[in-house]
């Protein structure tokens, strides 16, 4: 019989935080989606543009996405929920927390990348 031996992988306090900001940006682009827009045009783009966004995640960039891309095609798909999110709140009239946002999830980000990258 052979097993095979892996080592567990730690979670830690960037990999929770990376949890918190993606489940953030799915509910931002949900928002706003229903607030920013008319009926019946805030029910597509309310349901839709975080469908997108994890529909986006979920095959490139999450631990086991579908397909298989380098650190850097993964980098540009968190980039562009991230971007999306910004402006999400950009459009709501609330630059702080896009910016506060924007900030937290590149440095987060970048933490992630290096950490990939010396694997």
């Amino acid at each position: 019989m052979v097993t095979a031996t892996t080592t567990p992988h730690r979670i830690g306090v960037n990999d929770v935080l990376r949890l918190v900001l993606e489940l953030f940006a799915f509910v931002t682009l949900g928002v706003w989606g229903f607030v920013s827009f008319v009926f019946p045009l805030n029910i597509v783009i309310g349901l839709g543009a975080p469908i997108l966004a994890i529909l986006l995640w979920a095959l490139f960039r999450s631990p086991r996405a579908v397909f298989s891309v380098d650190v850097y095609g993964k980098s540009l798909v968190e980039l562009l929920v991230v971007a999306a999110t910004t402006l999400a709140w950009l459009d709501l009239s609330q630059p702080v927390v896009g910016i506060v946002y924007a900030l937290v999830a590149v440095v987060s980000g970048v933490i992630a990348g290096r950490k990939e990258l010396a694997r």
